[in-house]
């Protein structure tokens, strides 16, 4: 006999008892409305239970007061965010929030003729709340639905400023690239100060209010050009490669109808690419991104396709699509996608290392695939910025300061949905491939770039609230005004005490990280001229500098492109571009791994795979108790720190001369204890096993293995 009988969890409908429960409220945060006896049900089964609470709304979030007893308190096992909490969901954190009427899921909008008897809330963190308000009293079932529906959306734009008192003054040594010294610093870093510099001719945003108040150019480009076309059809630099090669990105120019203006703009062009591309010292790739490359429509079709997968209801809706989980996961196309931009980012690496050019990338406002790909290629290729504080400065460099839309892209104010794609969020996918196929690699986890992408919709930081600086700036500007007070220091995400205790935060960092070695002063002199990346390089040959008239082509070419009209090929055709990447992709795959020098990915179809613990920490079904990459971890961590406990009981006895009596070492807690998706889902929210059967399981065996499958999935519920 097989028990389904689930432990009872406050179900009692006779008997509703809520214990008090403290609202803990942001300094400037406001309570605007409250209901008591509501029920959020569990999510994990199809039943009517859950939990008995209070539903309350501020001018920052939504959050579920409950007595949750399966919610230990237990500081081993909870990865606690300070500002956020388990049940908390911030405003901007809200993606679709639905009214059930007479058993029928509807969208919440407009004018309700009725009130919905359970509320439904997805999250753009993917988690799914249930709210039933079937015991909670009309009037502030009414309450709640007005401000969700009506008072919502207008809401959403006054929250960052209200919690400004959190502001604090970090010292994470992350480059903010704010000061030109900043710049500067970083072309000293990269050796790009021979052929590039720092400008502040934007400082005043009187140029372009896209662009950063500084950033850098090519040294032969006078300040003068910059300012025409408000900085539109500037090569602007984002990294030096240690051969000297460097990445630029541009914009396009504005269409004019005007053939005297075209003409002029042509002339322009033509000045400004003969100061890039100088046979045979300095040779120029273009990658054209608005054409060629993904688009942003697609990017947005396949993400909203993908995150349907993992915005589940319920358990049995759970193991109803989990028979066609790959023919869905194809046909959302998202891993492709992931896939074609670390191709691209390859494709781009192997121009700068192998054939020593520079990459211009090409796009409408250069603020979207430009960031996308610039920051892919230097994760590659610059082990700073496998760091924590190298990483982060990254983002503020190509993403901050590179004026990447957050504002529009993240639909923060609800303003539009065609101007919602998660490119940011598809970086963030694309680096996980690389710290899960090269993890010693990296300086940080998974887990902090879970939290990372998880910070994008708390709207308390500055970082990304914006669309460029000189929106933050004068934002900023303007509501110092209004409360005659100071300039506002606002919070940064890279502040990571304001969200988790120091002992959470360890989490974040990589303890399997291999640091680069420390050379002694022969070893420097023997490599003085020989860059550290160059070991793990592929010996392809360079390519010969283009023959006389390669310029004029490629110039005719970028020209049509800038101006807004449609081409249909790059110079170099795609068979010779496929050879060179197949050869140099496969030839870096066949060394060694030198996890400070030069990192590709595996880009085979079963290679690129689901960050499962961003997509799907919040489905009780998709763990493994006692199992995983951490449980894996966890063995690592225990040897290690086995070792280094014996390393210093030899050091002490080697001191002492003296025997000492043997001591257990301090180990880890057991990996039998986590989830697979730890930190995020833990052992007490485990889910029992699926509903059998169904018509898709009778496909997959017998009566018999049906029967031991569900025993095993009994004895690990039962655990």
């Amino acid at each position: 006999f097989i028990s389904y009988k689930r432990k009872e969890i406050h179900t009692n409908e006779k008997e509703v008892t809520e214990k008090e429960v403290t609202l803990h409220l942001l300094p400037g945060e406001q309570l605007l409305c409250e209901a008591s006896t509501v029920l959020k049900y569990v999510q994990e089964d199809s039943c009517q239970r859950g939990i008995y609470g209070k539903l309350v709304c501020t001018d920052f979030k939504i959050a579920f007061l409950g007595d949750d007893e399966s919610a230990l308190d237990n500081d081993e096992t909870q990865f606690k965010n300070k500002v956020i909490g388990e049940n908390d969901i911030t405003l901007h954190c809200v993606d679709q929030i639905y009214g059930v009427f007479d058993e029928k899921k509807k969208p919440l909008f407009g004018q309700l003729k009725k009130y919905p008897e359970k509320l439904i809330i997805h999250c753009k963190d993917l988690r799914v709340f249930h709210f039933g308000l079937r015991y909670t009293k009309e009037e502030e079932v009414k309450r709640v639905t007005i401000l969700l529906n009506t008072l919502f959306p207008k809401m959403l734009g006054f929250c960052l400023f209200k919690f400004v008192l959190l502001a604090t003054d970090p010292k994470n040594h992350t480059v903010m690239f704010d000061t030109l010294k900043d710049w500067c610093w970083e072309l000293e870093r990269t050796k790009g100060n021979v052929k590039y510099k720092a400008v502040s001719v934007n400082e005043g945003y009187d140029v372009s209010e896209r662009l950063p108040a500084y950033f850098v150019v090519p040294t032969p480009l006078p300040e003068e050009d910059v300012r025409c076309f408000q900085g539109r059809g500037i090569p602007i630099w984002c990294w030096s490669c240690h051969n000297g090669c460097a990445i630029l990105k541009m914009s396009a120019l504005p269409k004019e109808p005007d053939d005297g203006l075209l003409q002029n703009q042509k002339s322009f062009l033509d000045g400004i690419y003969k100061t890039l591309h100088r046979p045979p010292y300095e040779t120029v790739k273009t990658e054209d991104l608005s054409s060629n490359f993904l688009s942003l429509q697609d990017i947005q079709t396949a993400y909203s396709k993908f995150k349907q997968l993992f915005l589940i209801d319920n358990s049995t809706e759970f193991w109803d699509t989990d028979i066609k989980w790959f023919s869905l996961l194809e046909s959302s196309s998202w891993l492709d996608i992931t896939r074609r931009c670390l191709k691209k980012a390859i494709e781009i690496t192997e121009c700068l290392e192998a054939q020593n050019m520079n990459v211009l990338l090409l796009e409408e406002n250069a603020s979207d695939l430009c960031c996308l790909l610039s920051s892919l290629v230097q994760v590659m290729m610059d082990p700073h910025c496998r760091t924590r504080a190298g990483f982060q400065s990254l983002v503020q460099k190509e993403w901050i300061m590179g004026g990447h839309c957050f504002l529009d892209r993240c639909n923060h104010l609800r303003q539009s949905d065609k101007e919602e794609v998660p490119v940011f969020q598809l970086f963030l996918d694309c680096v996980w491939q690389l710290v899960h196929q090269h993890p010693p690699a990296f300086d940080f986890t998974e887990t902090y770039l879970t939290v990372l992408s998880d910070s994008l919709y708390i709207p308390i930081f500055s970082t990304f609230f914006f669309n460029s600086p000189h929106q933050k700036e004068t934002n900023m500007g303007r509501e110092s005004q209004e409360t005659q007070s100071k300039p506002l220091n606002l919070l940064t995400v890279w502040d990571w005490s304001v969200q988790f205790e120091p002992k959470a935060q360890m989490l974040l960092k990589n303890p399997l990280y291999v640091e680069k070695p420390k050379l002694d002063k022969g070893q420097r002199k023997g490599t003085r001229f020989k860059h550290q990346r160059q070991l793990s390089l592929p010996l392809t040959q360079s390519k010969s500098s283009p023959k006389r008239g390669f310029f004029r082509e490629e110039t005719d070419h970028l020209i049509k492109n800038l101006l807004g009209k449609r081409i249909s090929k790059l110079i170099n055709s795609s068979d010779e571009l496929q050879d060179n990447f197949r050869e140099f992709y496969e030839s870096w795959h066949s060394k060694p791994t030198d996890y400070h020098g030069l990192l590709l990915p595996h880009i085979e179809g079963p290679e690129i795979k689901v960050w499962a613990q961003r997509y799907l920490r919040w489905i009780p079904e998709a763990q493994i108790l006692g199992g995983g990459r951490v449980a894996t971890m966890s063995k690592l961590l225990e040897m290690m720190e086995e070792v280094e406990h014996l390393q210093e009981k030899i050091d002490e006895r080697h001191h002492s001369q003296e025997a000492l009596p043997a001591e257990a070492p301090p180990l880890l807690r057991s990996s039998a204890r986590l989830s697979s998706l730890f930190p995020f889902a833990l052992l007490q929210r485990h889910s029992s096993k699926p509903v059998l059967p169904t018509s898709g399981w009778k496909a997959l065996g017998d009566e018999d293995d049906l029967a031991k499958r569900e025993d095993e999935f009994v004895d690990l519920g039962d655990v």
